[in-house]
């Protein structure tokens, strides 16, 4: 039996790769398994991208949303693509909940992983936009990169004369605007830490920048889908460095060849962290779903808590598992040691003697 494995990663818990790992290493040796560690762009994606396009991991000094020096990573592709996850300098992760503040956090780190992988040769950047815990609609970023150049006054110029041959592919699912009800701060800012009062402060400030940006660069992507994603982080690329954006699991599936792969699988087995009807929208395991389907190929999704699980079902997933217990809380069930128990007692279940 050959079974295809392409999970995302249960977050703050297991990485996609570990969950997988852990899969194979409990399981019959009678299964022929063939490992896709995934990401759609958030936590994990620098690792699981270098290993799909057989890149190096570099590592630099920048700062952090605080403006605190620290040894951030990014990758940079046998062909020279840099692949930058912006939350290795700009992650919500990267502070404690008492130090959590979108008003002065900044993504000027991820401005100088830009400057940095530029300077080694990278034209081609595939950016990650998951995970932040900034929203400044990327100014932080623009500015990292005007103060490299210190004989220039604006950042147009140093993008026509310096970056005009820079090619940038955002890689996210998010398709908020800028601002507005639906924007990065309303939607966002309160889960880095932002009060009413800084959500109405920080929509301001991003419409604000937005208009003046727009005079600058003769344009308004600030409507665009995906402009609000990493707290405006996109849409400084989309305004600014004219960047598209892709689907992070897209993009990986592509890169990995996986509908090649899928040629005499029996299943593909799929998961995340909390599987419901917003999987659906466009999330990693629906994706998968997508590319799997024409194929006839089974898809199976695991979930640390599934809900919703009869619309999982209609929408083309052959069988949904919640391999938490009901009895479990939350807070025990995303320690890492739980999760692999409860990993390990869903192999035993169910792929010690795999029915398709």
């Amino acid at each position: 039996m050959k079974i295809i494995l392409a999970t995302d990663s249960f977050k703050g818990c297991m990485t996609s790769e570990e969950i997988e790992n852990a899969i194979c290493s409990l399981s019959s040796g009678k299964i022929e398994f063939h490992k896709i560690p995934m990401s759609d762009g958030g936590e994990g994606m620098l690792e699981t991208f270098i290993a799909a396009m057989n890149g190096e991991i570099v590592e630099t000094t920048v700062h952090d949303p605080l403006m605190r020096p620290i040894t951030a990573k990014y990758g940079i592709t046998t062909d020279g693509t840099a692949i930058i996850e912006t939350a290795k300098a700009c992650g919500l992760t990267l502070m404690s909940p008492e130090e959590r503040n979108p008003m002065t956090a900044t993504t000027y780190g991820v401005g100088e992983l830009i400057i940095h992988a530029l300077h080694s040769g990278c034209r081609n950047f595939i950016i990650g936009l998951g995970g932040s815990g900034t929203s400044d609609s990327g100014t932080g970023m623009l500015k990292a990169i005007l103060e490299n150049y210190p004989s220039e006054k604006d950042i147009k110029n140093v993008i026509e004369k310096e970056m005009s041959h820079c090619r940038f592919t955002l890689a996210s699912d998010v398709r908020n605007p800028l601002y507005g009800a639906n924007g990065a701060a309303y939607t966002f800012a309160p889960q880095k830490g932002a009060t009413r009062e800084m959500v109405i402060e920080l929509d301001k400030r991003a419409r604000e920048f937005a208009e003046k940006s727009a005079v600058i660069m003769g344009k308004d992507t600030s409507n665009f889908p995906g402009a609000g994603a990493a707290g405006g982080l996109g849409y400084a690329f989309l305004q600014y460095f004219n960047a598209t954006f892709q689907s992070g699991a897209d993009l990986l599936l592509d890169l990995t060849n996986f509908e090649g792969l899928l040629d005499g699988a029996d299943l593909v087995i799929t998961g995340e962290g909390h599987a419901d009807n917003q999987t659906l929208m466009g999330k990693l395991p629906e994706r998968v779903l997508r590319h799997t389907l024409t194929h006839n190929i089974p898809v199976w999704l695991i979930a640390g808590r599934a809900s919703h699980c009869e619309e999982l079902r209609s929408a083309g997933f052959t069988e949904v598992f919640s391999i938490t217990p009901d009895c479990m809380p939350t807070e025990e069930a995303v320690k890492p040691e739980n999760a692999r128990a409860n990993i390990r007692k869903w192999v035993e279940t169910y792929l010690s003697k795999p029915v398709v």
